[in-house]
């Protein structure tokens, strides 16, 4: 253990339209280069594309799309011996968030379409009916006894 002072979790503030910390943190996970202004108009784009499609409020179906992809368990190598295991493991809330979140915008950018906000509201509205690509990522969890034969397979349904 490090004889110095670990950091302490910053808290994330809320985004200024929607008042969501979780709108927030995309907005902070889909900037690049700094250019933050750019990467909030890509959410609030995507947000007013889906109110239009669903009818629903926007930031309901962003928040049920992100509790569908949020993974319980996950899997972690441990060695025994001389085998290594993947052994399931309970996912803590903040980085069941995370990969989440992480997962949502690698698909969108993934996803053919011509704008990001285009693809990243497909790809929101998708999860939250719990379809597209990111829900495949979440929906299977293979756990290994060897390196080459599965011993046992469970699907995650919320």
């Amino acid at each position: 253990m490090s004889r110095r002072s670990s950091n302490k979790k910053r808290p994330v503030p809320p985004d200024p339209v929607y008042n969501s910390r979780l709108l927030s943190m995309t907005i902070r996970r889909i900037m690049r280069s700094g250019k933050q202004s750019l990467a909030a108009r890509i959410i609030y784009d995507a947000m007013e594309i889906i109110g239009e499609r669903t009818g629903n409020a926007p930031i309901e179906v962003f928040e049920q799309a992100i509790k569908n992809l949020t993974p319980l368990v996950e899997v972690k190598a441990r060695r025994v011996g001389g085998a290594t295991y993947q052994v399931p493991m309970e996912v803590r809330q903040g980085r069941g968030t995370t990969l989440a979140l992480r997962w949502l915008i690698q698909f969108a950018r993934s996803r053919g379409g011509r704008t990001m906000a285009t693809k990243l509201a497909s790809e929101i509205m998708d999860a939250a009916n719990e379809t597209g690509g990111a829900m495949k990522k979440e929906m299977r969890l293979i756990v290994w006894q060897k390196p080459t034969k599965p011993l046992l397979t469970i699907v995650i349904k919320h």
